[in-house]
Formats: structure tokens, sequence, C-alpha cells
């Protein structure tokens, strides 16, 4: 390809990386937002998330950034420009799934821990903060590790409103070349490498996590060992 073409591929990538970071700081957000909106001791807030979650969650993120792009304009009168619009979407979907990381994870903590925050008389909001949350997140890395890997894939999808992401970069640079092998090839190797990376990241992260509460990852061959004993949150 000629240097041309690499510099349209290359704005593609980070058109690709800015949406994946805003999408997945807002994926987060609602995630952590609605899943322990979830576990509120309310019925009508868990109800509130768990509507949240089954709309967001049953519907296609492709309908989604459709609806965001094209029907909110004509609806409240204010256009998203596409990278907006692309965050907006992708993050209100995958933070659905990601609630779902979040309402596991505060679950499978240790009922003990809870109730000893409650014998403490700590509130709530103290008892999610000091006690459930510094436990549950370094569980909730591994599924959020595939969930911003799937998130990286769902990047993709943005390219149907002529956004110039690396899958509409790449499509240029094929009507160009008339060259499909070669590009997508190319392509391929682009995703992998950054979601290699991002996995490579988040592993980090959670053994960092880990190591804060005392859990710090053993080997493989021990874990192995000690994984049936599910003893659950020292």
């Amino acid at each position: 390809m000629t240097s041309g073409l690499w510099e349209l591929v290359l704005k593609g990538v980070w058109v690709t990386i800015q949406l994946l970071v805003l999408s997945a700081l807002l994926a987060t957000a609602v995630s952590f937002v609605v899943g322990v909106a979830r576990t509120h001791r309310l019925k009508f807030v868990r109800f509130l998330a768990g509507f949240y979650t089954e709309v967001f969650r049953g519907t296609s993120a492709l309908v989604m950034i459709f609806w965001v792009f094209f029907v909110l304009p004509t609806a409240f009168g204010w256009q998203l420009v596409p990278l907006w619009a692309g965050t907006l979407a992708l993050g209100l979907t995958y933070g659905a799934y990601g609630s779902e990381i979040v309402r596991g994870a505060l679950a499978a903590v240790d009922p003990a821990q809870r109730e000893g925050g409650i014998a403490l008389s700590f509130t709530p909001w103290q008892r999610m903060r000091l006690i459930l949350l510094p436990q549950a997140v370094p569980e909730m890395i591994p599924p959020f590790s595939n969930l911003l890997v799937e998130l990286l894939k769902g990047t993709a999808l943005v390219s149907i409103m002529g956004m110039g992401d690396l899958a509409f970069s790449a499509n240029l640079v094929r009507l160009a070349l008339q060259e499909s092998a070669e590009i997508y090839t190319y392509i391929l190797l682009i995703y992998f490498v950054i979601a290699f990376l991002l996995t490579r990241v988040m592993r980090g992260l959670e053994k960092r996590l880990k190591a804060g509460v005392g859990k710090a990852p053993m080997k493989e061959t021990v874990a192995a060992v000690r994984a049936p004993e599910g003893s659950g949150v020292s």
C-alpha cells in the first residue's frame, strides 16, 4: 500500500481507539450504577435497574446506533456527531451487560462479610465502599476483560454512520486497491493486536487488585488444585 493509504488506515485506528476508550468509560460507569442498583434494598430501584438491563441487553447494538444517530434528531431536534452517537449507543448497550457482571460479583461476596459490616454499624454505602466492592471488583476483571474485547469488535458497527473508524477506512482502501485479501488481513491483525494488549492490561490489573486484598494470583497448578475448594472470600 502507499503511504497515503496507510495514513488513512492509521487514522481509522485512532478513531477506533478513541471510540473504544470513551465507550468503555461510559459502559463502566453504567455497569456500576445499574449493577449496584440491582442489589438495592428498595424493590422499585431494583425494578428500574432490571428494566434498563433487559431493554438494552435485549436490543441490537446496531439498531441502537441507528436509533441514536437517526431517530434522536427527529424526536428531540438535536444531532450528535458520529463519535458521540457511537459512544452513547455502545456505552449504554455494553453497560447493560456489564451491570450483570457487577451484580453477580457483589452477590458472590461471602454473606458473612456483609453481616460483619452490619454488626459494626456501617451504613449501606460504607458496607458497599469498604467491604463489598474491594472484594468484588477483582472478581469482575476477567469478565470485564471479555466484555472489553467484545466492545472493541462492536466499534466496527459505527462504520454504518460513515464514521471513519478502522473498518470504514479498510473498506475505502479496499475499494482503492481492489485487493480484499491484503487489506482485510492487515485489519484482522490490527484488531488482534489491540485485543491482545487489552487482555494483557486487564490481567495485570487483576493481579494488582487481588494482591491489594490479599488474594495475589498463585501459580496455575496451585490455583487449579485449590479451585474446587470454593472457600469464598477471606
